[in-house]
């Protein structure tokens, strides 16, 4: 994948320091490159940036294509004259020490809506109308999808006449109480029933109907791929390769499965028949039940997998390589049933296999691709892996134990691998260290002949030393932090998505530590 050697850093744009509640693409984000190049480091690898849900998690998105606009800069917008700098400056909070989406749409979406109203004086503008011809594949069904959300969740407030046969209707699919869920929060399966079907008259009206709201999905994306791709472009001229990361699934509630229901296992009114998850493991006794819909496999077969290639084409020309989430899913996925209440009633079922991986690459190329595949892993998806020549990825803190030649431990590395002290799946280092086994810290201490008073550290520079080709630390290890400050919690909802670092938290050492580390074992090599 790379030519060279190469290390970097795991932070999640939400995570930069913010005034507003969230991190975004403004001078933090720059400064962070800076550091990263101070730091003789060459990769930056982000989470998905597509629009979160209410918990701030990016992996049940409302597109596979779309960005999140809270990541939009306040101070990029007033520096283009869209806002007026007193008013950026007014809505500007104390510095926050976690992420606060809420708190970040109360204080961003009014001035978003204020810039917008700049903007619509503005046009026609050049820019605009060849970034909308150029995503427009993706961008009518999506901002359509959002502007009936908007408008009926507005409707349902006051009017709800059309609750009883929506229950009515879905009663053998799910209990009142949860169809209330999706009638209220305007879940596209309760849209009007021409337009859940996406009868063409029906798409025309509802387009015509709210053409202001659809403009204004239309802005935001606009604003976000102009602000990205100029941070992207600053990283790229300053010696720094953007890693993103894509999940294997989409969610539910989302423009992509309305306007592609063909592709995926959906009933006659619309709902799942089956859904994601995985099989107990590591991080959850019964499993996790994800709750995404599942593709249609054969369906893409037939199109030439041609959604699998927008979207590919798409994540790569945001980012320079791309990581996907759950890679053994192409090979097998677990299947539940929709409705079951944990995820232990689920089967294994084949995937695509080299079939979706031969026409993504017949159609885009070689493909820069990282493949996430941790948990359950057979013979059978490692071969899946080696035929598509993906690096793996092997995480640090699971490799000490018992087995003396676990596959995480780095002697028994392939150079085509992607070692991570942790993940944002991960307790940070610090945070793992201390709830590990006395026989797990044990082999660790004696692996490295080391005392463990600097774990984080320890797993840093033995990340950095292996035979994988490319090492990825998460910042909260760079920076020493404990378990309080992890990202994510599987299994869990509570807590989340919210670690947020503060530049007093960085120090000359960090900085020194990982240059010493990347000239130590020639990271630094360009």
């Amino acid at each position: 994948m790379f030519k060279s050697r190469k290390s970097g850093i795991l932070l999640p744009l939400s995570s930069l320091p913010s005034f507003f509640g969230i991190g975004d693409f403004g001078k933090d984000a720059y400064g962070f490159i800076e550091k990263l190049v101070a730091a003789k480091q060459t990769l930056w690898q982000i989470l998905p940036f597509c629009p979160v849900d209410d918990s701030g998690s990016p992996y049940q998105s409302t597109s596979a294509f779309a960005g999140e606009p809270l990541y939009i800069s306040l101070d990029l917008l007033a520096e283009e004259g869209l806002l007026l700098e007193k008013e950026v400056e007014q809505a500007r909070q104390a510095l926050f020490v976690k992420t606060d989406y809420g708190m970040a749409r109360q204080i961003k979406f009014p001035l978003l809506r204020r810039a917008f109203s700049e903007f619509c004086h503005q046009l026609p503008i050049e820019d605009f109308d060849d970034f909308f011809m150029k995503n427009k594949y993706w961008l009518e069904d999506y901002a359509l999808f959002m502007a009936v959300k908007a408008y009926l969740v507005e409707k349902r407030k006051e009017d709800e006449s059309g609750l009883l046969e929506f229950l009515q209707e879905t009663k053998k699919f799910l209990p009142e109480e949860k169809g209330k869920g999706y009638f209220y929060t305007a879940c596209w399966c309760s849209f009007p029933k021409e337009l859940r079907q996406r009868r063409p008259e029906a798409l025309v009206e509802w387009a015509a109907k709210l053409k202001d709201e659809i403009l204004w999905e239309y802005f935001l994306q606009f604003v976000f791929q102009k602000q990205w791709q100029a941070l992207k472009k600053y990283a790229n001229e300053n010696g720094i390769q953007i890693i993103g990361d894509t999940p294997i699934f989409v969610s539910y509630d989302s423009g992509d499965v309305w306007a592609n229901q063909k592709a995926f296992q959906l009933d006659s009114l619309g709902f799942p028949t089956v859904v994601a998850g995985v099989p107990p493991d590591y991080f959850s006794e019964t499993g996790q039940l994800w709750g995404n819909p599942l593709y249609q496999w054969n369906y893409h077969e037939k199109t030439s997998y041609q959604w699998w290639v927008s979207r590919i084409r798409k994540a790569l020309e945001d980012v320079d390589v791309l990581r996907i989430d759950h890679f053994r899913g192409f090979e097998s996925y677990w299947e539940i049933p929709f409705g079951a209440e944990d995820a232990r009633s689920g089967q294994w079922v084949k995937g695509p296999g080299m079939k979706l991986f031969y026409q993504l690459e017949k159609e885009l190329g070689k493909l820069p691709l990282i493949a996430e595949d941790l948990g359950i892993i057979t013979e059978k998806v490692h071969r899946l892996r080696e035929k598509t020549g993906f690096p793996g990825m092997r995480i640090l803190q699971f490799a000490f134990g018992d087995d003396r030649n676990h596959p995480y431990l780095p002697h028994s590395y392939e150079n085509n691998t992607v070692v991570y002290t942790g993940t944002h799946d991960n307790n940070t280092t610090l945070g793992w260290y201390e709830n590990a086994t006395e026989k797990e810290k044990d082999h660790f201490r004696r692996y490295m002949n080391v005392t463990g008073a600097s774990p984080n550290w320890d797993l840093i520079r033995l990340a950095f030393s292996s035979p994988a080709q490319t090492a990825i630390v998460p910042l909260q290890d760079v920076l020493g932090l404990g378990e309080e400050y992890r990202m994510n919690k599987p299994g869990t909802i509570e807590d989340n998505w919210t670690f947020m670092f503060q530049w007093d938290m960085w120090n000359e050492g960090s900085l020194e530590g990982l240059s010493y580390l990347s000239l130590l074992f020639g990271r630094n090599n360009g």
